[in-house]
């Protein structure tokens, strides 16, 4: 496995792989990785005879500067357990390499509407940063395709309407959300909780799940079963900030009868903020 951390070296493998013909496959990430994380990997190898993953915690997507600093770097166990999975190249750049004029000078991209959406709204210029940050990687690495986990589901969403609007030639592939025998979405926050919190944490998507089954169910009392959930969170200690039924392709709010719904939700517990999501076809 190559490890490779200026973008010229890269272009410079990714060039020779072309030359072959190889197709490329692509999971952009910011380390700290867990499983869900080599799940994606182990999508994209199904998909591209050569698997590139990125390494980059970026800055442009945090909102406050101490979340920044706190993330967790874990490159050395993250770069041992890509190889074990089969990844072929390592990409692990630098801010200064990524962003060579500093954050003042970037060229910024960013998705209308969607953006301004449930986290976007809570967390402005937050989805401005990933959709800059991805453009970036996507035109160092020039991928085939490019795998995302579900459990970022607005993210994810941001990301295929930039591909589409740029007509990058890039097929994203989401991949299901990676979850804990007792529900919990895996998530690098996860380790933030105490063993009581992480005790008390699926209940999250307990809630998602009820919402679920009573959509499938028949119901179209959408604000009623948000208000539940919500009521249920907060009686058990949680902070929440929204829980929200919400047509699958816009994000927009789902009206009676939506066909494909997804039920998403971001709540504190502690210290730590969690999101999840679960999507509904009726």
């Amino acid at each position: 496995m190559l490890v490779v951390n200026n973008p010229a070296a890269l272009r410079e493998q990714i060039g020779q792989w072309r030359r072959e013909s190889r197709a490329i496959a692509f999971v952009p990430t910011m380390g700290n990785l867990h499983q869900g994380h080599l799940t994606l990997v182990d999508e994209a190898r199904s998909h591209g005879e050569k698997v590139v993953v990125s390494i980059f915690v970026n800055p442009l997507q945090f909102d406050k500067a101490e979340d920044l600093a706190n993330y967790p770097r874990t490159l050395e166990q993250d770069c041992a357990a890509l190889e074990a999975a089969g990844v072929d190249l390592v990409f692990t750049p630098t801010p200064e390499l990524m962003y060579p004029h500093g954050l003042a000078s970037q060229t910024f991209v960013e998705v209308p509407g969607l953006s301004g959406l449930l986290e976007g709204a809570l967390r402005p210029g937050h989805f401005r940063g990933v959709s800059t940050v991805v453009t970036k990687l996507f035109n160092i690495v020039q991928p085939d395709v490019a795998c995302f986990g579900k459990k970022d589901y607005q993210q994810l969403a941001v990301l295929r309407g930039m591909v589409a609007d740029l007509n990058m030639p890039i097929d994203i592939v989401p991949v299901d959300t990676g979850r804990a025998a007792d529900g919990l979405a895996l998530s690098s926050r996860n380790g933030y909780l105490s063993a009581e919190e992480r005790a008390e944490a699926p209940r999250l998507y307990r809630q998602l799940s009820l919402i679920r089954d009573a959509l499938q169910a028949g119901s179209n009392d959408y604000a009623g079963l948000e208000a539940v959930a919500h009521a249920d969170l907060t009686a058990h200690g949680w902070q929440v900030d929204y829980v929200e039924i919400r047509a699958a392709d816009t994000l927009e709010i789902a009206h009676a009868g939506e066909r494909h719904i997804v039920i998403l939700a971001a709540a504190r517990l502690g210290k730590t903020r969690l999101i999840d999501n679960i999507d509904v076809m009726r």
